[in-house]
């Protein structure tokens, strides 16, 4: 592995307790090859965000939601729904809604970003979707890519 990567390269792996100690002999060895010529590099540890496949899902049901609900008496885009779950699922979990005056005097939910969702928070708030869903008689289809 020695030499085989640049500075540029970006070097990523998911890893459990059944496979940390390979994980970790192999970004020992890529430090090396990413700091030989005598520049920094950074090694980050963080959790899994959602799966690519939670983001289909997760995407598909709000636009079932869309094309078959309306919120207030009004149609609602994709994101709209969204920023509603959103807001409902971190509520439902025991957080709070975090208001702020925009820069246009206008009022914004400071809500959580999904796309930095953990694969377990991403999973309840699909699971919040589903309930709401079903006390709403939303069809959801049955696959999503």
């Amino acid at each position: 592995m020695k030499g085989s990567l640049k500075m540029s390269d970006k070097f990523i792996r998911k890893f459990g307790k059944e496979n940390r100690r390979a994980i970790m002999t192999t970004a020992w060895e890529v430090s090396g090859s990413l700091t030989d010529d005598g520049k920094r590099a950074m090694i980050t540890i963080e959790p899994i965000t959602r799966s690519h496949e939670q983001n289909a899902k997760l995407h598909a049901m709000l636009a079932d939601i869309a094309t078959q609900k309306l919120f207030n008496g009004k149609k609602l885009a994709v994101e709209q729904w969204k920023m509603l779950f959103v807001s409902g699922h971190s509520i439902a979990t025991g957080g709070q809604a975090e208001m702020a005056i925009g820069l246009e005097g206008e009022v914004v939910n400071l809500r959580e970003s999904t796309a930095k969702m953990s694969v377990s928070r991403c999973a309840s708030l699909i699971e919040y979707i589903q309930a709401w869903g079903a006390m709403n008689d939303v069809r959801f289809r049955a696959k999503w890519d």
